[in-house]
């Protein structure tokens, strides 16, 4: 083998703290407090912090491959962390702080976390598993804004901690193979599995972002991450923004539309991120106080975790707010697909336009893609028949942490099986026709939950929906749409039969609606479709 001339040089982490330092040092990095009020750092701060943060894990006995965890909201503290715990060699593991305790205790445990970071502000949470964990130190970050770790002897002040760190800090020989960060699935489907990231696949997909027909991130930027960056990396844009050295902009706890809305006008934000909840939730502030922010023109969000409904491209559209679909998991770091208008699609009609910015896009450079049927065949790129998506590629996770009774989740030649059921147009674009398990059979032919419930959010009068299925005594099943209306509005189930049947044949539109207050979500914002169907096993069909 002839072996290239260039230099061996390690895809890591500390890479990008560096090129920030360097480079952005000038650059606002900006937090907003549980009070609101506003914390302005600079990139400058945060190579600093970060350095400090190394050193003094270092010396507080860190080894290389620890796991240190974080319990934090979106702020510059927790993007110190994002760069820091890596700096030393060890393993960021971000904890769901949403979760049950049952559940964040088993994560911690099954991860081995020796340290933890925690929000003063989160305590509490803290105090619900403290007792069944064995973290060894717990450092205290003064959230809120003062000292409030009173006169436990078991916590710390995150500032004094960093104060104990040396002056002279020297990163510590780090492979790009080596273990970076950590997250756990939400346990939608069995307890929460581990997804080890290396320092070369977070780097890879820091750079595939950063491309101009993924999210284009560059130092024009002002980024602000609402997906939370205790799940899924914060889909990246920490790491992305911070090595473009856009300006970076953190709402803390502070994430119903208006607080968002301050903070988009306030600080011109650019580019933002979060589930489709929390983009309806800005859309409706927007609609009962049109005119009160001045957003940045050609502000862009991206919105991904579940699909979004149609009509949320178009209202958004009409206040100024362009929104990019993605898709991705836990398991993919998260980012494997990007919806992006070709110039061919562009010169479609506008319905066809939106139509193709609702599907879920294509694959990222270096992720590969394919959908396999029933029968074990790679079904064709005609976008008319469906499979289950598997993908692999180099930030494609090979295995889960300690768990090799879920290697099932991989095919024999290296596929991830994603558990969505999808269809491929012939330029590879992907559409979620479902979640496997989601997925409604009824005498014998497949209906689309996700097609039902986008098709309901169009609907004047319904501001979410869902659609399950519910054993029926003919059709094995039949579709249930549990229905939350808008406040001050009314619709009957007949008005929305009718209006679905516009769109749908009539087998596909549900018999039964279910109109509730709320729809019950996973921590991390979907829809928990198994609480549905448990809760309306026993519904009552009409003859």
């Amino acid at each position: 083998m002839l072996k290239g001339t260039m230099m061996e040089f390690p895809l890591t982490l500390a890479t990008i703290l560096e090129r920030a330092g360097k480079l952005f040092g000038h650059v606002e990095v900006v937090s907003r407090r549980p009070d609101k009020a506003l914390l302005r750092q600079t990139y400058g701060d945060l190579y600093r912090r970060a350095r400090r943060l190394a050193a003094a894990l270092l010396r507080a006995g860190l080894r290389p491959g620890e796991r240190v965890a974080t319990l934090m909201w979106n702020h510059a503290g927790h993007l110190e962390a994002y760069f820091g715990i890596p700096a030393a060699a060890g393993v960021l593991h971000t904890l769901n702080l949403r979760l049950h305790p049952a559940e964040l205790a088993y994560i911690v445990n099954h991860a081995r976390d020796r340290f933890l970071i925690v929000d003063d502000v989160l305590l509490p949470v803290w105090e619900t598993i403290r007792a069944e964990t064995k973290i060894e130190r717990v450092f205290v970050v003064p959230f809120s804004g003062r000292s409030s770790i009173g006169r436990d002897p078991v916590l710390e002040d995150y500032e004094e901690f960093l104060g104990s760190a040396a002056q002279q800090f020297s990163y510590p020989g780090i492979e790009e193979q080596q273990g970076a960060a950590m997250c756990y699935t939400s346990g939608t489907t069995g307890m929460p599995k581990g997804v080890l990231y290396s320092h070369r696949a977070l780097v890879l997909h820091t750079f595939a972002a950063c491309m101009a027909d993924s999210f284009a991130f560059s130092e024009n930027d002002t980024v602000m991450t609402v997906g939370s960056m205790f799940h899924a990396n914060g889909w990246g844009f920490p790491y992305a923004a911070t090595m473009a050295g856009a300006k970076q902009v953190f709402p803390g706890p502070n994430v119903d539309g208006v607080s968002l809305l301050e903070l988009l006008s306030g600080e011109q934000v650019t580019f933002s991120s979060g589930v489709p909840t929390i983009w309806v939730g800005v859309l409706d502030a927007l609609e009962k106080d049109p005119g009160r922010w001045k957003l940045t023109p050609g502000l862009r969000v991206v919105s991904a975790g579940s699909a979004v409904p149609e009509i949320l491209f178009r209202k958004l559209d009409g206040h100024g707010i362009r929104v990019l679909q993605a898709w991705g998991m836990t398991e993919t770091t998260p980012i494997a697909t990007v919806s992006q208008l070709s110039p061919e699609a562009r010169q479609q009609s506008s319905d066809q336009q939106y139509a193709g910015r609702a599907r879920q896009g294509r694959a990222q450079p270096f992720v590969e893609l394919r959908a396999v049927a029933d029968d074990g065949s790679e079904i064709p790129w005609n976008d008319q028949i469906v499979g289950e998506l598997q993908v692999r590629g180099p930030w494609i996770a090979n295995q889960y942490f300690e768990m090799t009774e879920a290697q099932d989740r991989w095919s024999e030649d290296g596929w991830f099986w994603t558990g969505d059921v999808v269809s491929i147009d012939r330029r590879g674009s992907i559409k979620i026709a479902d979640r496997s398990k989601d997925l409604i059979k009824s005498g014998g032919e497949w209906i689309s939950s996700v097609d039902v419930e986008n098709a309901l959010m169009a609907h004047p009068a319904v501001k979410e929906a869902a659609v399950i299925g519910v054993p029926h005594p003919k059709w094995q099943e039949r579709p249930l749409a549990v229905v939350v209306l808008r406040d001050g509005l009314q619709a009957r189930a007949e008005e929305l039969r009718e209006f679905l049947l516009g769109k749908f044949a009539k087998w596909q539109v549900p018999d039964g609606f279910a109109f509730v207050s709320e729809i019950p979500r996973t921590s991390v914002g979907k829809f928990l479709k198994r609480k549905l169907r448990e809760e309306f096993k026993d519904w009552k069909w009409e003859p």
